[in-house]
């Protein structure tokens, strides 16, 4: 497989982004790999880069949006930060992605039994740490059950993963409200803006 070219890159829309992923995912639960020159792609991609897709996904290292898509040199522009939020520079990135390099979807990548949500779940606080915690508490608050206090933590892995989920949630609403540019890009058709949950049990992303 190629790295992708200007002329690759012009041909593909969201929808055909969102199906590279899907599949590279699929191929990722299989242990197969697209079959790529890693090496070939560092001088193809020498001169320029054409990426299709945005990924914002957590530090988490079992959650390397290039390993669990399945691509390689060049396919997608990767932020990462423990919780996967969006704050003004993040948000920066994604309209450099999109408007200036010509990615055609953005996906919001939470996963299950994350550290980062945990740590919001039980509202940990540590240095800077606590700063980070305060950007995800509100996905806590914005799950309701359960409603007993002794089951709003961490040792809750059920409640732990449904405020994952809202946090996904909460990030995309964010991506629109505060990037213009991105919100035009969606409403016109040039870009998708999708959340998805990856398991750390068994690899699989599952897309909203």
């Amino acid at each position: 497989m190629k790295a992708h070219t200007k002329e690759t890159q012009a041909t593909m829309t969201p929808e055909k982004s969102l199906q590279f992923l899907k599949e590279g995912n699929q191929r990722f639960q299989n242990n197969l790999k697209a079959n790529r020159n890693l090496l070939e792609q560092v001088n193809d991609t020498s001169d320029g880069q054409f990426p299709f897709a945005t990924i914002l996904s957590c530090i988490d290292s079992r959650v390397s949006a290039e390993l669990v898509f399945d691509q390689g040199l060049g396919d997608i522009f990767s932020i990462r930060i423990a919780g996967n939020f969006v704050n003004e520079d993040i948000l920066g990135s994604m309209e450099f992605g999109c408007k200036l390099a010509g990615t055609k979807l953005v996906v919001v990548l939470g996963h299950t039994s994350c550290g980062a949500i945990k740590g919001a779940c039980d509202h940990a606080r540590l240095g800077n740490l606590t700063a980070l915690i305060n950007k995800i508490e509100p996905a806590v608050a914005a799950v309701k059950e359960p409603k007993d206090e002794r089951l709003r933590n961490s040792q809750n892995l059920e409640f732990v993963d449904a405020v994952s989920a809202k946090n996904v949630e909460i990030t995309i609403e964010n991506i629109r409200e505060r990037s213009r540019v991105l919100a035009e890009m969606e409403e016109k058709g040039e870009v998708m803006i999708v959340g998805a949950m990856y398991d750390i049990s068994n690899g699989e992303v599952t897309f909203y």
